[in-house]
């Protein structure tokens, strides 16, 4: 018969590698990257944006909204995940922090590169001005010279597509999960092609690389994030 300081000392034994367990459980990662949603969140954005622009383009629709913004609406999502992160007191390694770290850094860079290509053109013909030059064009077919002014900075599309490239090669690389390093990879495929093409398609390369990028391998990873938890395990 065990005496009482063994029993308390058994339990308490117990208690301690039940409290470890758990911890080790959930210091597998963090939930933004691990379970998916991270990547659901961003290729659900840009593929929608990257489509719409194409077809705006392509169709010639009014552009009555500039989707590119969802981009920015992104990051309020982002946040309340980390609120829940947060909440259910998610304890992190030095990957999982590192790889947040790298998502908040792509958040920015998105942020930066949308800026961008919203003032770019705007400033790059005031300054022009200011330095007393004027661009004009002339057409080939009749000859008539106008004025000229750009419209959109020099292939955002390809910048763009760099960024995306970045946070899932760094994701798939550190979790040894393939479809994101293909994805990354295709991705910086389309990033050379883009230098040889025009808006629309660049608009159409973006929109793909939100899916084969994010979205269809964050939904694996959420399949499987899922299943994991049934089984007990984060």
């Amino acid at each position: 018969m065990q005496k009482p300081m063994e029993q308390e000392k058994n339990l308490s034994e117990k208690e301690s590698l039940k409290i470890i367990t758990e911890m080790i459980v959930q210091a597998k990662g963090g939930y933004f990257h691990d379970s998916g949603v991270g990547a659901i969140l961003w290729g659900s954005v840009v593929g929608l944006a990257g489509f719409m622009n194409y077809v705006q383009l392509q169709f010639q629709w009014t552009r009555e909204f500039n989707w590119w913004l969802l981009a920015l609406l992104a990051l309020i999502p982002q946040f309340f995940i980390s609120l829940h992160e947060r909440k259910h007191k998610v304890i992190k390694t030095h990957v999982g922090l590192a790889l947040d770290t790298v998502w908040v850094i792509f958040g920015i860079s998105i942020f930066a590169i949308v800026l961008y290509i919203n003032m770019a053109p705007q400033l790059a013909n005031q300054f022009m001005l200011e330095d007393g030059y004027q661009l004009m064009r002339k057409s080939l077919d009749s000859g008539e010279i106008s004025s000229y002014n750009f419209s959109a900075a020099p292939s955002s599309g390809s910048l763009l597509l760099l960024i995306y490239a970045m946070p899932t090669l760094v994701t798939g690389v550190v979790k040894k999960f393939r479809p994101m390093i293909i994805g990354a990879i295709l991705t910086y495929i389309f990033f050379v092609i883009s230098l040889y093409t025009r808006n629309p398609v660049d608009q159409l390369l973006m929109g793909i690389s939100g899916l084969i990028n994010w979205l269809i391998p964050g939904l694996m990873l959420h399949a499987r994030y899922r299943q994991s938890r049934k089984g007990g395990h984060v």
